[in-house]
C-alpha cells in the first residue's frame, strides 16, 4: 500500500467533467485573481506612499492585503492550470507547500482583523490613549505576533499531516490542498488523533478572538450610540463597518464550510463554499475597505491620476503619487 513517503502526487477533485465548464472555470478564477491582485496592490501600493495612510488602521489593513494577495496566489493558479489543461494531479511536494502556505496565511489573517477590531476600539473607546496604546513599535509588535501565530500553527499542521502514513488512496475530494482531505486516505490512529487535537487548539484560539472581536464591538457601540451629535455617529460607524463586514465574511463564510451539519454535505455545496472563503474575500475585502474610507478612495485617486499623467507624459516613465 503507499505511504506518505512513496507518494508521488494527489488527485484533484477536477471543477466540471466537461472541457467548456473547466474553460469557464479559468475564465472566472482568472477575473477574480486579477480583481484581487488589482485591488489589494492598489491598497498597498496607496498605503505605501501616501504619507496621509501612515496611521495604525492602514498599517494593518496593508497586512491584511498581504494576506489576501497570498491567499489568492497559492491555492488559485493551480485550480486555474488544471482546469485549463484538464489536468487533477498535483505533486506531493507542491501538496505540502500549499497547505503550509495557505495555513499559514489563513492563520494570520484572524489575528490581525482581531486586532484591526483593536484599534477600532482604541480609537472610538479610549482615544486619548491611541497614540500610547497603538504607537510604532507597539503595532510592529502585533503584526509580528500575528504573523508568528501563523507560521507556527502552519508549521505544526503541515508537518504533523505529511508525516501520516497514507494507504487509502491520493484523491482528494477538494480543488486544492486541505488537511481534511489528507487525512481522510491515512491510516496512522495516533498521528489522526495528533492532528484532531491540533485542530481542536487552533479552533479554540480562533474562537478566543472571534469572542474579543465581538466583546469590542459591544463596547464600542455603547460608546458610539452616546456621541451626542448624529454626524459624529455616523463618522464613527462609517469607520467600523468595512472591518465589520470583512470580518463577518471572513468568519462566517469560514464556520459554515467546517461546521455545516453533515445532513446538508455534498460534494458540489462543499466546492461551491471552498471557492467562497479562498477566492472571493481576497477580492472583495479591497471594495469593501475603499467604499467606506474617504482618505483611502482619494489616495487612490492620486496614485491612478499620477500613473496615467506619468504614462501620457512618457510611456516609459514610473507611476509616481502627488503628494
Amino acid at each position: 500500500m503507499p505511504n506518505s513517503s512513496s507518494m508521488a502526487q494527489f488527485l484533484l477533485l477536477a471543477l466540471a467533467d466537461r472541457q467548456k465548464l473547466q474553460l469557464l472555470h479559468f475564465w472566472l478564477f482568472l477575473g477574480i485573481s486579477l480583481a484581487a491582485l488589482l485591488g489589494n496592490g492598489l491598497i498597498l501600493s496607496a498605503v505605501a506612499c501616501d504619507q496621509h495612510l501612515h496611521t495604525p488602521r492602514d498599517f494593518f489593513l496593508l497586512h491584511l492585503s498581504l494576506t489576501d494577495l497570498g491567499c489568492i496566489c497559492t491555492t488559485v493558479p493551480k485550480a486555474m492550470h488544471n482546469s485549463l489543461w484538464g489536468n487533477t494531479t498535483i505533486s506531493y511536494t507542491a501538496c505540502a507547500a500549499q497547505i503550509f502556505f495557505f495555513l499559514f496565511l489563513m492563520s494570520a489573517e484572524l489575528p490581525l482583523l482581531t486586532i484591526m477590531c483593536y484599534d477600532r476600539y482604541v480609537a472610538i473607546c479610549k482615544p486619548l490613549h491611541y497614540g500610547t496604546l497603538l504607537g510604532s513599535r507597539a503595532c510592529a509588535h502585533m503584526a509580528a505576533a500575528a504573523w508568528a501565530s501563523g507560521f507556527l500553527n502552519a508549521l505544526l499542521h503541515t508537518a504533523n499531516t505529511f508525516s501520516l502514513p497514507l494507504c487509502q488512496g491520493n484523491a482528494l475530494d477538494q480543488f486544492f490542498c486541505e488537511i481534511p482531505q489528507i487525512l481522510k486516505p491515512s491510516c496512522s490512529h495516533s498521528g489522526y488523533l495528533r492532528e484532531i487535537w491540533l485542530m481542536v487548539f487552533s479552533y479554540c484560539a480562533a474562537f478566543g478572538c472571534f469572542i474579543f472581536i465581538v466583546f469590542s464591538y459591544v463596547q464600542i457601540f455603547r460608546a458610539v450610540l452616546r456621541i451626542p451629535s448624529e454626524q459624529g455617529r455616523h463618522k464613527a460607524f462609517s469607520t467600523c463597518l468595512p472591518h465589520l463586514a470583512v470580518v463577518s465574511l471572513f468568519l462566517s463564510t469560514i464556520m459554515f464550510a467546517h461546521f455545516k451539519p453533515l445532513s446538508i454535505s455534498s460534494q458540489s455545496l462543499d466546492l461551491g463554499l471552498s471557492i467562497l472563503y479562498t477566492v472571493v474575500p481576497p477580492a472583495l475585502n479591497p471594495l469593501i475597505y475603499s467604499l467606506r474610507n474617504q482618505e483611502l478612495r482619494d489616495a487612490l485617486r492620486k496614485l491612478i491620476t499620477g500613473c496615467f499623467s506619468e504614462a501620457i507624459k512618457s510611456p516609459s516613465s514610473v507611476c509616481y503619487v502627488p503628494h
